[in-house]
């Protein structure tokens, strides 16, 4: 019996759960808006809203704190310097779930997690940026 154990498991083991919400957050702190599960949006909104507190307090050792949670310098400079000023007069309740329907195939519950006042142009931005260098230097590439 699982009493008093809180969170779903997804059947992950939790270094899996742990690495999965990691990726998660790291995506929707890019994006500012990703799709996925119903239960996983739910259950990754608390380790988002936890980031974005420690962006507000803004120390380095808040910062040490976030990149040990989500791996990624980029991302957590990101969070410091972009959306913990957006966010610095609110109390919580940065994110919220949309449901979405359903998932072709498997009739999965979706849903949209997106930030509260989110910048509409960074959904993708990153992924364009990234497309366009390389095209840039695939012609170098071939030609030689």
């Amino acid at each position: 019996m699982r009493h008093g154990n809180q969170g779903r498991r997804f059947n992950r083991t939790a270094s899996h759960r742990k690495a999965m919400f990691a990726n998660m957050a790291q995506a929707l702190i890019t994006h500012e808006q990703i799709v996925t599960t119903l239960p996983k949006a739910k259950d990754l909104r608390p380790v988002v809203e936890k980031l974005v507190t420690l962006g507000k307090r803004g120390d380095l050792h808040a910062r040490r704190q976030a990149i040990a949670q989500i791996r990624s310098i980029d991302v957590v400079k990101k969070l410091f310097e972009v959306l913990a000023p957006r966010y610095k007069e609110r109390n919580g309740g940065y994110t919220r779930v949309l449901k979405a329907g359903f998932r072709y195939g498997d009739n999965a519950p979706l849903a949209v997690i997106e930030f509260v006042d989110r910048d509409v142009d960074a959904k993708g931005k990153a992924d364009l940026e990234r497309h366009a260098e390389q095209m840039k230097n695939a012609p170098a590439e071939e030609a030689a």
